[in-house]
């Protein structure tokens, strides 16, 4: 069975691992290495490699420093042209393209297209062989074109609710202007209910959501609504 890990969540960073007990996958590199190090520690020695979904920094500002402890990056190839001046061993870093499978350890990886203000953006689908379950992994997008089926294991962005945005707008709490890039680069509350009801939930057993806004958003919320309507154990990062 994968087990999930959450070392950061959020617009301050975000660091993500996968375990299926035999191999790990750590995604996202968006807090110091360091920290990555530490607060993976107990399954270090079994981490196949760390996948970056763009070049953000609340994704990816400890990507070449991680390099540098030994753990291979795998990216687009737009995400590490993006980072190339922050990457000091580049022969840590590994391309990977849409719809082109690739083995890390006991994970097969398919990358897949996503929608965000970023150079080339990915989603990731993970197949363990050790556990042989699906995990789908999407952050920073407004829209996911693919679609999944028999996925075990969710984890979506869910940034915004529409109806706190508005109400923050409102308020003076959040500019005007913050509206088009939150509705053109992120996956809100709708989006990802949207999202979930065109995919295939048969075999879902956990539902992850990840990225939430410190003010746009509400944990609470979230999980009691994506909880209703799927019938599905959520957790929120």
């Amino acid at each position: 069975m994968i087990k999930v890990r959450c070392l950061a969540s959020g617009s301050s960073g975000n660091s993500y691992a996968v375990d299926d007990g035999k191999s790990v996958l750590l995604l996202e590199a968006g807090v110091k290495a360091k920290r990555i190090v530490a607060g993976f520690s107990p399954v270090l020695s079994r981490v196949a490699g760390c996948l970056i979904s763009h070049e953000h920094g609340d994704h990816a500002c400890g990507a070449g420093e991680l390099a540098g402890y030994g753990v291979d990056l795998y990216a687009s190839e737009g995400t590490f042209e993006a980072l190339r001046s922050s990457i000091r061993h580049p022969y840590r870093c590994n391309t990977v393209r849409v719809g082109e499978q690739v083995q890390l350890g006991s994970w097969v990886v398919l990358p897949f297209e996503t929608k965000h203000d970023a150079a080339e953006p990915l989603g990731f689908l993970l197949y363990s062989t050790a556990a042989r379950e699906k995990l789908l992994f999407a952050t920073d997008t407004y829209y996911i074109p693919n679609r999944f089926r028999e996925l075990n294991v969710i984890m979506v962005e869910c940034n915004y609710s529409p109806e706190i945005l508005r109400e923050n707008i409102a308020s003076g709490l959040v500019p005007e202007s913050q509206r088009p890039r939150l509705l053109q680069s992120h996956f809100g509350l709708q989006n990802v209910k949207d999202f979930l009801l065109a995919n295939d939930l048969s075999r879902t057993r956990r539902i992850y959501l990840i990225h939430v806004s410190g003010r746009n958003g509400d944990k609470r919320l979230f999980e009691k609504e994506i909880r209703q309507l799927t019938g599905i154990p959520v957790t929120v990062f």
